[in-house]
């Protein structure tokens, strides 16, 4: 019995010692390269009983453009793990200094996993006759069996991933149009306009209105599709110089995520370049065309041809050659003035009005700018505004608070100065959009120190200056979407 115990003692040893020696050898290998030499032969044994197939992707479709699915598929295949774990990749920086991003190098071999099937992708090097060192394709391997159950699951898979990737990643890019004579029609620069919907004053429940007109917009591509009708939205914005047009227009941009296709009509030669130019902008972008109460107005034949393409791009047949895109049209005067034909439902969908700067507007502005909700001068400026009505737009106020932000009651007399100033005098609403006084009416009591102090504040921040080098007139105020 002694013996017995001896012996069972003695076998208890020896496997607690192959035990410890099992432990270090595997963990004495798995700082090693084995585990992978012995994964790679295990993986290339395998192979050998599995009949499979193999797909390509090259970097150039049948058209020699780029193939759109070839630049989703290394935005996917950039975001995986297994790149990340790879004995060898590329790095580079993104947008950001502190982002960081892997990019497959040739030849590089990537094993992706998607419904317990398996799947590897090489991209391949490709030579061509002209030495295009980006020529390139992708080539997919997968087990037959697996093709079959899992193919179009798994593209649909990459195609949703890399457009969540890209709309993350996007840096939104303002393109403007050279002449006919470049070889490149549109010239891009990074958008970098700091407004947003938080920073643009109007009314609340107005730009909740825009924000969920836009939402529904982007969610509403099936819908316009079983409708018949091209997934496009143009909006109207009408209204005085100064009134924060362009800042509304770059919050749309940024909230879309837009990139944003500003039109010179000058350096538009006739209707076909028009045409063209605006085909060759890209999906899930902004197209701006500034002034359009001008372009109707001018006399010119070739900007007349241009404004009959756009409004056919806009609802004609060359419109259905773009899709998910925004138009964006401004005048600096009433739309009455415009023929009803040009602003009918389907070219111009919503119309936003930006009047001239009331009191409900001023109490907006100096919160943002000076951080003023009440003061003991709001109930003259009130009773101001209310004797002279809208005189100032936002922008002329918006610079008297800059300037005086030190000093929150010098700019609340300063603006009350102005709008009285602006009461005892007339606008001269003429084509060269010029602000000046008329004379006094016989009849009338005129302060001239007044007129002659708002003269002085005009010329003292350029505001004089500013007016002589738009058209237009130079007031407005918060923004008020109409109904249709």
């Amino acid at each position: 019995m002694i013996w017995s115990l001896f012996n069972a003692t003695s076998m208890i040893s020896s496997i607690f010692f192959i035990l410890v020696f099992s432990f270090l050898i595997l963990r004495f290998f798995r700082k090693t390269s084995t585990f992978h030499i012995l994964n790679t032969w295990w993986f290339s044994f395998e192979n050998r009983f599995h009949v499979y197939q193999s797909f390509k992707v090259p970097f150039y479709n049948q058209n020699f453009q780029e193939n759109q699915l070839y630049r989703k598929i290394i935005t996917y295949l950039d975001s995986l793990h297994s790149v990340q774990d790879s004995d060898f990749t590329n790095l580079f920086s993104g947008h950001n200094p502190s982002d960081i991003i892997f990019q497959l190098d040739a030849n590089q071999v990537v094993d992706d996993t998607f419904l317990g099937a398996k799947l590897r992708w090489v991209k391949h090097a490709v030579s061509t006759a002209g030495g295009d060192s980006d020529s390139a394709a992708l080539v997919l391997r997968i087990k037959k069996k697996d093709k079959r159950r899992i193919f179009l699951q798994y593209f649909q898979h990459i195609l949703s991933v890399a457009d969540e990737i890209e709309q993350r990643r996007k840096e939104i890019k303002l393109f403007i149009n050279t002449g006919a004579g470049e070889n490149s029609r549109w010239r891009s620069v990074p958008f970098n306009h700091p407004a947003s919907f938080e920073t643009v004053m109007m009314d609340t429940d107005l730009k909740n209105k825009v924000k969920s007109d836009l939402e529904q917009f982007l969610k509403s591509k099936h819908y316009y599709h079983r409708l018949g009708r091209v997934w496009k939205r143009s909006y109207l914005l009408y209204g005085s110089s100064g009134t924060g047009k362009s800042s509304f227009i770059a919050a749309m941009a940024k909230f879309l995520n837009y990139d944003v296709y500003d039109i010179d009509n000058s350096k538009v030669t006739n209707g076909s370049d028009w045409k063209t130019l605006l085909m060759q902008t890209t999906s899930k972008s902004m197209i701006v065309i500034e002034d359009l109460d001008r372009l109707l107005l001018s006399k010119s034949t070739a900007v007349n041809v241009s404004l009959s393409s756009v409004l056919n791009f806009m609802d004609g047949v060359v419109s259905c050659c773009g899709e998910e895109r925004v138009m964006v049209f401004t005048m600096n005067g009433s739309k009455d003035e415009v023929d009803e034909a040009v602003l009918r439902p389907g070219r111009v969908d919503v119309h936003i009005h930006f009047p001239l700067c009331d009191f409900s507007t001023f109490k907006i502005l100096a919160n943002s700018y000076l951080g003023l909700k009440e003061h003991k001068l709001f109930p003259q400026l009130e009773e101001v505004f209310s004797q002279t009505g809208p005189r100032l737009s936002p922008a002329e106020v918006g610079e008297i608070m800059i300037s005086n932000r030190n000093s929150p009651s010098r700019a609340l007399k300063t603006v009350i100065t102005a709008l009285q100033g602006q009461s005892n005098g007339r606008l001269n609403e003429s084509g060269s959009g010029r602000i000046s006084y008329s004379g006094p009416d016989p009849a009338a009591v005129i302060c001239r120190e007044s007129v002659h102090t708002v003269r002085e504040f005009r010329k003292l921040y350029g505001l004089l200056s500013l007016g002589r080098k738009k058209d237009g007139f130079n007031y407005s105020g918060p923004i008020e979407k109409e109904a249709k």
